[in-house]
């Protein structure tokens, strides 16, 4: 398996760091490292068609990976989730071109799958011993299973109010799960004092530079599912900003490379009324996001009210010429069923939020009949069945 990773660089002020250390943020500024690739070496020696006879899963993708040796990878199988050509929701809502990516038939069921697969082989890698990461969901059972899978003693913090099905698959993975009263941003407060007092590494939400990388996967599918072209717009529900930040990185890879020559897609970030404070920083002009007071909303994984790679995600959307939308608990729910009984996907509310955002987008006549339209279910229901049940009740 050769290596092409070079260095890590910093998103913000573009320092370099050896992609051979354990590291979270930019030693200078704070902000969110990067690894680089060197994609000339790779674009003489490498072209599309070598992904074809591999392995279904993200790991096909290895040569635009951090991983150095192939035994390091930690893996479930996770990646090349199927994407969906919407027939009976694209004829409800009149579209002749919509596209779902189901992100549920991930391991762990969700595509935290594919983030903490690719964080935890390197962390593997470098040699760590114990990792830790604040969750308000998925991202703590996925975590939880390929730490188990790594052998790594694995530590969760999350709110008290996170999913039942969430905090029960976590501690059955083995690790250590502490439920702290408040938000997200106080179970980081937990986790980074375990950072500071034992020197566990952690693995939170862009806070090291290796998550993206695994979620930048779903960017390398989407391209590769439609034979190397890309979709006009891509509506994606954001709460701390991994996944979209992640496509967006890909498909820049993919450019520089010359694998595809559409347009880029305009990106659509997607948050709840009840925590968006990247929306409300992008309608606003501004380039970071001040914390959201009093956060709510039935989506847990929308419910970051701050977020260290905000400034990454208003780069996309004004770099794709994309936008930001808000929309209530009560459309998501409207978009959860929308999705079952159309297309047989029992989505999370987030998976919701991408059928009522794109529902505002029709509505203003931004989005039309014939655009090519793919819609990010990034979870499965089945992991809010407490949260739900009051709105499928008979």
């Amino acid at each position: 398996m050769k290596s092409y990773l070079t260095i890590l660089e910093c998103t913000y002020c573009f320092a370099e760091y050896p992609s051979d250390e354990l590291i979270n943020l930019c030693i200078k500024c704070g902000k969110v490292l990067f690894p680089k690739y060197d994609l000339n070496l790779i674009k003489k020696e490498l072209n599309p068609n070598v992904f074809s006879n591999r392995s279904s899963n993200m790991w096909r993708y290895r040569e635009l990976m951090p991983i150095i040796k192939e035994s390091n990878i930690v893996s479930l199988n996770e990646g090349f989730t199927p994407l969906i050509k919407s027939s009976n929701l694209g004829d409800k809502l009149g579209l002749k071109n919509l596209l779902i990516k189901d992100e549920t038939m991930n391991p762990t069921g969700s595509f935290k799958a594919r983030g903490l697969s690719a964080a935890i082989s390197k962390a593997k890698e470098l040699g760590a011993k114990s990792i830790t990461i604040p969750s308000a969901g998925n991202a703590g059972g996925a975590m939880a299973a390929y730490g188990a899978l790594a052998k790594l003693d694995t530590y969760v913090f999350m709110p008290k109010d996170t999913p039942l099905a969430n905090v029960i698959e976590t501690k059955a993975y083995g690790a250590e799960v502490q439920l702290i009263d408040g938000y997200i941003t106080d179970a980081g407060k937990f986790s980074q004092n375990l950072v500071s007092s034992k020197g566990v590494f952690d693995v939170s939400t862009l806070k090291e530079p290796y998550r993206v990388e695994g979620k930048k996967t779903m960017g390398f599918e989407i391209a590769e599912q439609l034979n190397w072209t890309l979709p006009e717009f891509i509506i994606y529900p954001t709460g701390g900003g991994t996944g979209i930040v992640g496509i967006w990185k890909a498909l820049h890879e993919l450019k520089e490379l010359g694998w595809i020559k559409d347009p880029m897609p305009k990106m659509i970030c997607v948050q709840a009324e009840g925590c968006s404070p990247i929306v409300d920083a992008f309608l606003k002009g501004d380039d970071f996001a001040d914390p959201f007071k009093n956060p709510s909303s039935i989506a847990s994984g929308m419910r970051v009210p701050a977020a260290i790679g905000d400034y990454l995600v208003i780069r996309s959307l004004r770099e794709s010429g994309g936008t930001g939308l808000k929309v209530s608990d009560e459309e998501m729910i409207k978009g959860v069923k929308y999705l079952s009984e159309n297309e047989g996907i029992f989505a999370a509310p987030e998976g919701g939020a991408t059928i009522a955002g794109l529902q505002k987008l029709l509505d203003r006549g931004e989005i039309n009949e014939n655009n090519k339209v793919l819609l990010l279910v990034t979870g499965s229901g089945f992991k809010y069945l407490d949260k739900l049940s009051p709105f499928f009740e008979d």
